[in-house]
This record gives C-alpha cells, structure tokens and sequence, in this order.
C-alpha cells in the first residue's frame, strides 16, 4: 500500500482505452496514483496481492470472471483494499450480486475526471461511495439480480441441487428461477441460456 497522503488505486478492466483513461484522468492529481492495472480477475488478484491498494476499480465483467466473483478473491489477497465497481450499466443485474459479495459502491464510466477523483476520495475517506448526481441509465437489465445469481453459477457448471445449497434455495426454487430466465431469454435448454445470456451481455 501506498505510504503518505495518496490513495493507491488498481484498475482491473479488459479495455486499454478504460485502463489509459484513469492514468490519464487522475494523472495530474498527488493524492491519488494508479499503482497497478489488469485485464483479467487472475491478473488482478496477482497484482493486488503485490500492490496492496487502497482501492480497486473492477469491471463488472472479466474476460474469465464476473464481478461477484472476483471481489471475494480480491479480499483475500488483500483484505483492506476496498472495491469501487466501475461499469457503464449501473442497472445491469450482476451489479447486486456484486455489491452484495462486498463491493463499497457502483461508479458509472462516463464520469467526468474530478466526478472520478471525487469518488476514489470519498472511498477512501468513508469506505464507500454513493452518487451525488442522478446520471443516465441504460434500460433496466432483463433478468433480476436474484435471476442472475442462478444463471452464473449455471454457466460456472452447477446443478440445480448445488445452486440451491449455494444460495439457500430450495430445488423447486431454483427450477423456478431458471425457467423464468429461459423464458426472459429465449432459451430451450441450459447450454442455450447461457449463449443467449452471452449474447445480451449478461455473462
């Protein structure tokens, strides 16, 4: 962790474009330094079990992880880090699964260079974050978040049995979620629901 007065903030995104922006935005600010980046959940646990920062702006999804599974990962390897999601659809289902698995709060990636250096501050000063200003939004996603929880751990190889003891549901539960999101996304069957579910941008 960074030594002094400035945050330490890790930027795990797959997007260059995304990653080169922060260093560029936070560039000329000496409270705040961008220690490290990742393009992937594995590269990102490697580098905040190295860096240690104070914060962490993660994606809502990885490339080989979603969000509300990496932030369980990145506590791990370093507990006092606090995790700041950092996605251009705030209403997306995966977001309250992800705030819910220990992530301090949701910034929208359209935000302005002090709107962002605001927001790391004010994680580092209160431990979370919450929007001063209503900020546009994408429709809302088409599955709710507890929906979403079910579908993950679909496309991560589970059974219905294991969902369900995984989420404290019970078997006749979790066939209901699971056959609500086929429904909403026109699927036939488990391996369809997830390619459809890829397609919409879900996984």
């Amino acid at each position: 962790m960074l030594t002094g007065p400035r945050v330490g903030v890790f930027v795990a995104d797959d997007h260059p474009v995304v990653r080169d922006g922060v260093v560029t935005q936070l560039g000329p600010h000496r409270d705040i330094e961008v220690v490290g980046h990742a393009a992937t959940a594995a590269e990102a646990v490697i580098g905040c079990r190295r860096e240690q920062p104070d914060i962490v702006l993660l994606d809502l999804r990885l490339p080989d992880a979603l969000a509300a599974d990496v932030v369980p990962r990145l506590h791990e390897v370093s507990p006092s880090s606090k995790i700041l999601l950092f996605t251009a659809f705030p209403e997306h289902a995966a977001v309250a699964p992800t705030l819910a698995a220990g992530a301090c709060g949701l910034l929208v990636k359209d935000a302005s260079g002090p709107a962002l250096r605001e927001a790391l501050l004010q994680v580092a000063r209160t431990g979370s974050y919450r929007a001063t200003s209503t900020q546009a939004s994408p429709a809302r996603a088409p599955i709710t978040p507890r929906e979403y929880d079910v579908l993950r751990l679909v496309s991560a190889g589970h059974t219905n049995a294991e969902i369900g003891q995984q989420l404290g549901l019970s078997l006749n539960t979790v066939k209901t979620y699971l056959h609500n999101v086929m429904h909403k996304l026109g699927a036939r069957n488990r391996a369809q629901v997830i390619t459809n579910a890829r397609v919409h941008g879900l996984l």
